[in-house]
């Protein structure tokens, strides 16, 4: 068999995927009557630039995702990346483009969703950003390689951990939890999890800060107990994080035999080695417990402006009633129900709609029925009680609500429709079911929530026409 070689091309840059890596066409002579043409992947590249990239065994191939070789054409918003690990991190795609030129893209990633589904993009407003687009994020995930390295995913090869000594978009607590954690374990020689054999001890570490209380929380998974053989190691561990990080609150070591290679523990396999099993955040003057699973923003300072953003689109009045679907522990609920009469929430999460009952209690907030069901049958059950709200606001996953909640939300006919979406393509889609019932798109403002990343967040509202 011939052995296939390595092919050196040269493309132009014309466009970003979903995740922002450079998309390029290159077309290769194989001796047939037509040139035959490759689809390129190439992070860490821009539009309009050109690159020269490397296609190992290309003789056949169709796609090919690989790093850029040279840069030949620059683009004007290039910058040089902060980060000493961006080149091989997975952590962040876009630390290569100025800021500016990132918010750019996102407006108009979001016009061409609605311009494609029919809608006016003038509607759309210039995306908010940061003053400072780093050190946001108040969770940070970190995997043990087979070696007992600390770190992140290597771009482009989930299944390669890089060692990393830094994180910029992290808080410098939870980088210096990281970087005491992988010292410890290189010191007891504690080895990490292998995916192939199943073997190993150390899995993850997931770490929580909140930016307003500066409450932390570290939660370490291994295979086995922190008894036993490991008892002094984890005593070490223990001391040297709370005699070095005062707002460390929570400290838990989390049993996980399972397969599958995920950051969870059932309730029996949670050891609690230091404070209690959950911090507080606090967010639009509201606090909120959060516990190593929950689901929370993870930019609490962005995700304030939504909140802002979804109070003044509704509108709302103190004699009026509505329903917040798929609402989670009560991000938007507990602002909302300050200002309404009366709030249901729904979520087919059991353990947020626990969660968003207490929050509720925590901020003596009494107007509010959360029910745990999933959002059609929870709508239906509400209405049977509390009848048409008044509004409706919905923030569903990245999938979408889908076209059965939209037609039921249609059929309802309340006045106001504010959607949240972190996913602009589900959002427009979404939002054409409202269009058949009546309803005009006013006003969309997205929200940078991940910076030097293609992710966007959307604050909107559908009013009711006649």
């Amino acid at each position: 068999m011939k052995e296939q070689e390595s092919v050196r091309l040269t493309t132009m840059i014309h466009s970003l995927d979903k995740k922002g890596s450079g998309m390029g066409l290159a077309y290769r002579d194989h001796g047939g009557n037509l040139p035959r043409k490759l689809k390129l992947n190439i992070p860490q590249t821009l539009i309009g630039e050109e690159v020269e990239v490397v296609v190992p065994n290309a003789d056949g191939r169709r796609r090919a995702t690989v790093m850029p070789d040279k840069i030949l054409t620059t683009h004007p918003e290039r910058t040089a990346p902060p980060c000493p690990h961006f080149e091989l991190c997975g952590g962040c795609v876009w630390q290569h483009w100025e800021y500016d030129g990132q918010l750019n893209y996102k407006t108009d990633f979001v016009k061409s969703h609605l311009e494609k589904q029919g809608f006016d993009p003038s509607v759309v407003k210039d995306t908010i950003g940061m003053d400072h687009p780093f050190e946001f994020r108040n969770k940070m995930e970190f995997t043990f390689s087979e070696e007992g390295k600390l770190g992140l995913h290597e771009l482009g090869n989930f299944r390669n951990i890089i060692d990393i000594g830094t994180c910029l978009i992290s808080s410098r607590d939870m980088v210096r939890v990281m970087q005491i954690v992988s010292d410890w374990a290189d010191e007891f020689q504690l080895s990490g999890y292998d995916k192939n054999t199943h073997s190993g001890l150390l899995r993850h570490l997931r770490l929580r800060q909140s930016q307003v209380t500066g409450e932390l929380m570290a939660a370490l998974f291994a295979t086995e107990r922190p008894d036993g053989e490991l008892a002094g190691a984890v005593n070490t561990l223990v001391f040297r994080l709370t005699s070095e990080l005062d707002g460390l609150e929570s400290l838990m070591w989390m049993e996980n035999k399972d397969i599958a290679d995920v950051a969870q523990a059932e309730d029996e396999d949670v050891h609690l080695l230091h404070g209690r099993t959950y911090i507080h955040e606090e967010m639009s003057g509201y606090s909120y417990r959060v516990w190593y699973d929950t689901f929370f923003q993870t930019n609490p300072a962005q995700a304030e402006k939504l909140v802002d953003l979804a109070i003044g689109m509704a509108d709302v009045k103190e004699d009026e009633s509505m329903i917040d679907l798929f609402c989670g522990v009560g991000t938007f609920s507990l602002p909302f129900a300050s200002r309404v009469k009366s709030l249901a929430g729904v979520e087919i999460v059991e353990s947020s709609i626990e969660s968003a009952k207490r929050n509720a209690l925590d901020n003596d907030i009494q107007n509010t029925h959360f029910l745990a069901k999933d959002a059609r049958r929870g709508m239906d059950e509400i209405l049977e009680t509390w009848g048409t709200p008044h509004l409706l606001l919905l923030d569903p996953p990245r999938s979408g609500a889908g076209g059965k909640v939209m037609r039921r939300i249609g059929r309802l006919g309340t006045g106001r429709v504010v959607y949240v979406s972190c996913n602009p393509e589900t959002f427009a889609e979404d939002i054409t079911w409202l269009r058949d019932f009546g309803y005009t798109l006013k006003d969309v403002q997205p929200v940078d929530l991940f910076p030097h990343s293609a992710h966007v967040e959307i604050v909107s509202v559908l009013e009711l026409e006649n």
